[in-house]
């Protein structure tokens, strides 16, 4: 009877022993998501110094999560596989409506100008002028982005070709949709015509002034911009217990923060992945690509003749103009 008693505390002891020492191993890791728009490779090099930061800061592993569309990391987050990441406007509104995402920061253009816009290219003295583009003759091999990146698709989609009554898929003889370094590259070796981008990813590769950098940017012209675009926002999962959230914040808002040689280092980081220290944001932030979303559903209704869906979008562009009103300086 001792003996059992005895040999029941042993292994209660030796469980115990093993839980302890396997806990912090067992630390459930944060993952972030990160579009590899470029390359995962580079995306690794500019993150992976922040990344570690971050992990020291919130006493506990934190992951990248790399995806090569903006579709992957939504689903992501909607089935819990990541907690956060860095988003576009447009597929963060998507997090927002699907993933149970909210907007809790957002970048700053390190250049001291807030947005960025979306571009389109051509090679450098090809001739092709966006008069030609738009004569849409099926001459022309088109790279587009994203479908749910911001810049790629839904900025020239609203700025320049819904407004025109323009389908780039019966426009063009081919539309191909990639990342913006493949169409920068697509558009420098000739592989299409013409492509979107943004001066936000054109710039980052200016950065990398690698003979490479230099001969893609060279070797192209932009023939069409957007209007301002908002910075991007980073979007945490709504469900984050709110200690978690509030280590998060304290870390995004304080980092590169201040006059010290620390502020420095971190800075000089966040200069590689192309911001100045994050802001904070909410909701709001997302105005402006609701605001281009709702414009080319109505542009579509009219060009259908739908004379219900043509007042309903009025009905949405009015609320969203309303909202922003709002919370918008005059």
């Amino acid at each position: 009877m001792i003996r059992r008693s005895l040999l029941g505390l042993i292994a209660v002891a030796t469980l115990a022993a093993c839980s302890n020492s396997e806990g912090p191993a067992q630390t459930k890791p944060l993952n972030f998501s990160i579009l590899s728009a470029e390359s995962q490779q580079s995306a690794q090099a500019e993150w992976e110094p922040f990344l570690a930061d971050m992990s020291k800061a919130l006493g506990m592993p934190v992951k990248a999560y790399y995806g090569s569309n903006y579709t992957g990391l939504i689903e992501a987050m909607r089935f819990k596989q990541t907690d956060l990441g860095w988003f576009t406007n447009q597929s963060g509104l998507e997090a927002v409506r699907r993933a149970n995402g909210e907007v809790f920061a957002r970048s700053v253009n390190p250049n001291g100008v807030d947005g960025y816009e979306a571009v389109i290219v051509v090679p450098k003295g090809s001739g092709l002028t966006l008069e030609k583009l738009l004569a849409c003759d099926r001459s022309i091999n088109f790279g587009i982005g994203d479908a749910k990146s911001t810049s790629g698709t839904l900025a020239p989609m609203t700025y320049l070709f819904a407004p025109r009554g323009i389908d780039p898929e019966t426009c063009f003889k081919t539309v191909r949709s990639a990342n913006h370094e493949a169409n920068l590259f697509a558009v420098s070796s000739g592989t299409v015509d013409a492509a979107t981008n943004n001066t936000a990813s054109m710039e980052r590769m200016a950065m990398l002034d690698t003979p490479i950098a230099k001969r893609t940017l060279g070797s192209v012209e932009i023939i069409w911009r957007s209007p301002r675009i908002p910075e991007d926002p980073l979007i945490w999962r709504k469900d984050l217990d709110p200690a978690l959230k509030q280590k998060i914040a304290d870390f995004m808002f304080s980092y590169g923060v201040g006059d010290t040689s620390e502020a420095a280092r971190q800075r000089a980081i966040l200069e590689r992945i192309q911001t100045l220290p994050f802001k904070a944001a909410d909701a709001t932030h997302l105005l402006p690509v609701r605001e281009m979303e709702a414009t080319g559903e109505l542009l579509q209704a009219r060009r259908r003749g739908d004379a219900a869906a043509v007042a309903k979008a009025e009905a949405a562009l009015a609320e969203i103009r309303k909202e922003r009103a709002a919370v918008e300086p005059n």
